[in-house]
């Protein structure tokens, strides 16, 4: 009897540790996947700074100084769109709803489905203006 006991109990923790295991392995919410996109490119906010500082001596009138201006627009326009972004995101949200995925009204998850579409554009062009700056910076 006590073997039949033991061995219940033993099943018993297993399938508890399983769920658990399961559990952990959830699918990020989408709220955490715009976030986890956010936290990828925002780093890169310091790079568009050096990069800027480093068009920004090499702009004059020539031929290749004007394709430096065009990448430092280029990459301040990225910048500004980061910014706007995020201040945007967080008039829609609040931290309960970013940070403890508190559950969204309908209209909410509407914007997050927005929210989700703006942030990969603004990963994409945060992305090729550095690419842009960097080859041309590489090129003298």
């Amino acid at each position: 009897m006590k073997k039949i006991n033991f061995i219940v109990i033993l099943i018993t923790l297993l399938a508890l540790s399983c769920k658990k295991d399961k559990k952990e392995i959830e699918e990020p919410t989408q709220m955490e996947q715009v976030m986890a996109i956010h936290d990828e490119v925002m780093p890169k906010m310091s790079v568009i700074g050096k990069l800027v500082g480093e068009l920004n001596d090499k702009v004059d009138s020539t031929e290749i100084g004007l394709k430096y201006e065009a990448a430092k627009r280029d990459l301040q326009a990225s910048h500004k769109t980061m910014m706007d972004w995020m201040q945007g995101f967080g008039d829609r949200f609040n931290s309960d709803e970013i940070l403890n995925g508190k559950e969204l009204t309908a209209e909410k998850q509407e914007w997050l489905s927005e929210e989700e579409e703006k942030v990969k554009a603004l990963k994409e062009q945060i992305n090729k203006s550095i690419e842009q700056a960097e080859a041309l910076l590489k090129k003298e």
